[in-house]
């Protein structure tokens, strides 16, 4: 990693940075979650989901959701996409929510059990090791989280294998088109978003 658009630590250092940095994030109220979905999306759900949305758009609304369908929800935090999600498959449909933190995976268990969403699991794993079988889920969706990933090539080809044929891979995340001054690049802060 001594390339100079490259940070100065190692993967195991940056998925350290990341646990630590999700999984210490204090509640900032429901700006985010407001600002990227309509309330008919999120208004039935509780602020302790609401107060914890992260991401950075809203994949939920180009993924074209049907029910029945198998979603994996990678990065999914507290859970505020996983549940969206779920709703939209309905009953006879499933969303697994991934997540490396275990502070997050314990907020979006809490949350499920005050939402009595039974179409919903949570998994603990990182998205360049996705722990589900080869083509088990229809779609695949990501908020602001696919950035983080050291090996995006790793990501891909794993978001890849769990998808079914015609599957779909709905994400939004940050993009830099150029290069980062290196004080950007050596800051924690600045990796883990």
């Amino acid at each position: 990693m001594n390339n100079s658009s490259q940070p100065k630590w190692s993967v195991e250092e940056a998925a350290r940075i990341v646990r630590e940095s999700y999984g210490t994030v204090i509640p900032q109220g429901m700006g985010v979650a407001e600002s990227l979905y309509d309330f008919d999306e999120i208004g039935w759900l509780p602020e302790s989901v609401k107060d914890y949305a992260l991401g950075l758009g809203n994949p939920i609304r180009y993924a074209d959701l049907q029910v029945g369908e198998i979603v994996l929800d990678v990065g999914s935090g507290a859970g505020i996409d996983t549940f969206i999600a779920a709703k939209k498959v309905g009953p006879t449909g499933r969303v697994i929510g991934l997540d490396m933190t275990p502070e997050m995976l314990e907020r979006a268990r809490a949350n499920q059990q005050i939402l009595g969403l039974t179409n919903v699991e949570f998994r603990e794993g990182k998205m360049e090791q996705i722990p589900l079988d080869e083509a088990s889920a229809d779609v695949a969706i990501s908020n602001g989280v696919i950035n983080l990933s050291t090996k995006k090539g790793q990501t891909f080809r794993e978001l890849y294998r769990v998808l079914k044929a015609g599957g779909r891979l709905v994400f939004s995340d940050s993009v830099v088109n150029g290069q980062l001054p290196r004080s950007v690049l050596d800051s924690e802060a600045a990796f883990a978003g």
